[in-house]
């Protein structure tokens, strides 16, 4: 019995997984989710003293951040290198 493997995908085809889940279009646009999701979690926790109801906006963080802090970090890192390849840019065609 023979068994014949998958096609190769050529590597420029290839998506990256943390560039497709975490990166966003651009670095201002990275940096004001980052700012929203932090403002967020600043007013749950300010609020839950008074209204314990306050902490779901720790939601709508999570979601600005699509993740935790440290998936906002890794998400700024693909966003920064996004079109570098080799240590050099790689311009758009």
């Amino acid at each position: 019995m023979t068994t014949t493997a998958p096609p190769r995908q050529d590597p420029s085809t290839e998506v990256d997984p943390v560039t497709s889940m975490f990166a966003s279009g651009s670095v201002t646009e990275h940096v004001l989710r980052g700012i929203l999701g932090l403002g967020l979690v600043v007013a749950a926790f300010a609020l839950a003293g008074r209204q314990p109801l306050a902490l779901l906006l720790l939601v709508p963080a999570v979601v600005a951040w699509r993740g935790c802090p440290t998936c906002w970090l890794m998400g700024l890192g693909a966003t920064l290198s996004r079109g570098r390849v080799g240590g050099t840019c790689r311009l758009p065609r």
